[in-house]
């Protein structure tokens, strides 16, 4: 399984968030968008999301996650 994780930032911290994301093990992207959320990151593997998550809330500059699984089904389409 997949997940999207969907996160709020402070004002202007987005790119520097995403960035730091990425160093984080098991995180494959973390861009930065325009939005109701500023930064997304795409994780791969379902036994390995809480502690991609645990990780993100450490960063500092971070108001907000929400995760949201990819049905297994839609995530062998790619």
């Amino acid at each position: 399984m997949q997940a999207f994780i969907l996160i709020q930032t402070e004002v202007g911290k987005a790119a520097a968030i995403a960035s730091e994301i990425m160093t984080i093990a098991g995180v494959r992207t973390a861009e930065d968008v325009v939005g109701p959320y500023d930064v997304v990151v795409v994780r791969v593997s379902a036994g390995e999301v809480h502690p991609v998550v645990q990780g993100i809330r450490r960063v500092s500059g971070i108001t907000r996650t929400l995760t949201c699984d990819i049905p297994e089904e839609s995530a062998n389409k790619n």
